[in-house]
């Protein structure tokens, strides 16, 4: 699999991923497809799609391949412009607290309405696992994509796939602000000692010890996270082309 910074910028090194379509080439996969694509970094934040590599790439139609960047942008992670194309959205700094204070409410909650000890904690304990081996290496982006999966596992306890889906999309535009900010590890790393807090607290069956851990992650995530976006977003207002954030109506309540 290539890097963010190697891949072709017109189809993300697409052409392995069209064995994943099968004979049924649907719309909605296609769009699984560029949902973890972006969500890997191959399209970065306010980078423009092309409609011909991208389907020539997958094997794709231009109506299926549009009825996948509609579907995506329905999800907030992309933008249609007039006569310009389809490009990465670029999330405003109020994206991010929005999108903690979901994560806020479906995550503490599912850790809160969790029945009796034990639970079925195989996916986050390979989450954590692979975030601590990936910084042991250095590979930071390594370490996000596991955090990423930690909190996709816990959100899974709750065994409700419209939980998970409602997650995978805010989860993928969580990933659009961690490309935009330098600093990955001072971003994550201090989180993976957090990670595992909250794993052998739910190993041993304290759910509300877990909730309070992750009621305080979060609040700290929110806060580190924002500072960080709002820094990246004024250091270069112009380096992130084609998909500015949507501007509020002033005169809206």
């Amino acid at each position: 699999m290539g890097t963010a910074g190697t891949a072709d910028p017109g189809t993300g090194g697409l052409s392995g991923d069209r064995a994943l379509l099968g004979r049924t080439s649907t719309a909605e996969r296609v769009a699984d497809i560029l949902r973890t694509r972006i969500a890997e970094g191959f399209f970065p934040p306010g980078s423009r799609l092309s409609e011909d590599g991208i389907g020539g790439a997958l094997g794709v139609s231009r109506n299926t391949l549009r009825e996948a960047f509609r579907l995506l942008t329905h999800e907030r992670l992309l933008v249609h412009e007039l006569n310009r194309g389809v490009f990465v959205r670029v999330l405003a700094v109020a994206d991010v607290a929005d999108i903690y204070r979901t994560r806020q409410l479906v995550e503490c909650a599912v850790v809160r309405g969790l029945g009796e000890p034990p639970y079925p904690l195989g996916g986050l304990t390979r989450a954590v696992t692979d975030g601590e081996r990936a910084a042991g290496v250095g590979d930071w982006r390594e370490v996000s994509t596991a955090n990423i999966h930690f909190h996709r596992e816990l959100v899974a306890l709750a065994g409700s796939p419209r939980t998970d889906e409602l997650m995978r999309g805010v989860l993928a535009e969580l990933r659009l602000v961690f490309h935009v900010v330098a600093d990955p590890r001072a971003l994550h790393e201090p989180y993976l000692v957090r990670n595992r807090e909250i794993l052998e607290a739910l190993r041993a069956g304290k759910r509300d010890a877990a909730e309070a851990l992750l009621t305080g992650y979060l609040d700290d995530s929110r806060a580190r996270l924002t500072e960080a976006y709002t820094r990246a977003m004024a250091a270069a207002p112009g380096a992130l082309s084609g998909a500015a954030p949507e501007r509020p109506d002033p005169a809206a309540g």
